[in-house]
């Protein structure tokens, strides 16, 4: 059968968006992260400083759009490795070792975010439909490995919804120059099963016949994985100082998409919208254990829609020593979270939930939030249920605040509230 699939020799879109959307994840070993969270994770073995990251990754996306060769890259390398100082990563110290590691980086990251821009288009629902089959496309590389040459030399086409391809979608090492195209139907000379024992597990890798240690996955498949499930799911196995690295990159991620303000006005404006806005994570998750009543570790925290939709409703205050709670004064929750005076409360939510309260000052004014914890098992939060802001002196104000019980109940006054 005809090959109807588009063939690309240079970078194209969908590689550049696939890579442009990796966070940078700082990673002493190569295998700190693997398989899977490639997809959504900017590594480089050793680089572990936030902004020698982010200028490999930009590196490379600019590489990546403007066709550079990598004797370009080895060139931005070295200067990106001098301005910031790095030493000991591997192969630095001679010709040879800079050659390979960089080739490693280079060709590494072109081709899984090609191959991961061609899943996008192989899984596209038109032409999955008229060509429903994949067919494994090898290299002709002259250093190349036995088992993958076989299933090129006996154009091995299977369905796309074969479970080998979950594993055996290339590249499948490093190196690897595999790839796999869209066809109508098996040609008559075609292998249309995989070679028997394809999904025995090598002792020795930890992954099937002809697979690198950690290349057990499809590249691209798993971009549409909620970000907040593959974090949690990972965040609690990473070393501290990669957790404080990874979340502050999320954070910035998510604040460039959606501005608090214009998502206070879509709700408002949409009465049917259920998502909730992502402030971030709980960074000192440690200070809330008490009130909390459980390790909140990877915690996100979260504003429900119905609580920033009362932010045009009016409530009682004077306006001297009280004001309404304002969209921009939720940026302020995540200090008050970590700086603040966190005090376990008696309330709880419709389904029993833990609540609490923060209490903070800022800016001459006394803010004070309760929160109620969600402990989901994929998306755990802290949701803020109401918001009151004070106006006074902060002198007034300590001496004022009223301690322990008194503070659980939130007044009628200036304040967000949810029942949800």
């Amino acid at each position: 059968m005809a090959d109807i699939s588009i063939g690309f020799n240079q970078p194209f879109s969908r590689q550049i968006d696939f890579f442009r959307k990796k966070l940078n994840v700082p990673t002493a070993r190569w295998d700190d992260i693997r398989k899977t969270a490639h997809d959504r994770a900017f590594v480089v073995a050793g680089a572990q400083k936030a902004d020698l990251l982010s200028d490999l990754h930009r590196t490379l996306i600019d590489h990546m759009k403007e066709g550079k060769s990598i004797d370009d890259f080895r060139r931005s390398f070295r200067d990106i490795v001098e301005r910031h100082g790095w030493h000991g990563w591997t192969g630095e110290g001679t010709p040879k070792g800079e050659a390979w590691r960089t080739r490693v980086i280079y060709e590494t990251n072109l081709r899984t975010s090609y191959a991961a821009g061609r899943y996008a288009q192989l899984t596209d629902p038109g032409l999955r439909a008229a060509a429903p089959y994949w067919q494994y496309i090898h290299s002709g590389h002259e250093r190349f490995r036995p088992q993958h040459k076989a299933w090129g030399e006996a154009a091995l086409t299977l369905r796309h919804d074969h479970p080998f391809w979950q594993t055996h979608y290339p590249p499948n090492g490093w190196g690897c120059g595999c790839t796999v195209t869209a066809v109508v139907a098996p040609d008559k000379d075609s292998a249309t099963s995989p070679p028997e024992g394809w999904d025995v597990i090598d002792p020795k890798t930890g992954e099937p016949p002809g697979i690198d240690k950690g290349w057990s996955y499809a590249p691209g498949a798993h971009t549409d994985t909620a970000l907040r499930q593959m974090v949690q799911d990972k965040l609690i196995t990473y070393p501290p100082a990669i957790q404080r690295a990874l979340i502050q990159d999320i954070k910035r991620q998510i604040n460039t998409d959606d501005r608090i303000e214009d998502y206070v006005e879509a709700v408002i404006a949409d009465t049917s919208r259920t998502d909730d806005l992502w402030l971030g994570f709980v960074e000192r998750p440690e200070r809330l254990v008490d009130a909390a009543k459980q390790d909140m570790t990877g915690y996100l925290i979260l504003v429900p829609p119905n609580t920033a939709r009362h932010i045009k409703k009016t409530h009682e205050h004077d306006g001297k020593t009280q004001r309404m709670a304002q969209p921009e004064d939720l940026r302020r929750l995540a200090n008050g979270l970590e700086t603040g005076t966190i005090r376990p409360t008696s309330q709880r939510g419709p389904d029993g939930q833990e609540r609490f309260l923060a209490i903070w000052m800022e800016d001459g004014e006394m803010f004070r939030a309760t929160f109620e914890v969600r402990p989901g098992r994929k998306n755990r939060s802290v949701a803020l249920i109401s918001l009151v802001v004070k106006r006074r002196k902060g002198e007034q104000l300590a001496a004022n605040a009223p301690e322990g019980p008194r503070l659980i109940r939130p007044r009628r006054t200036s304040s967000y509230c949810s029942r949800s």
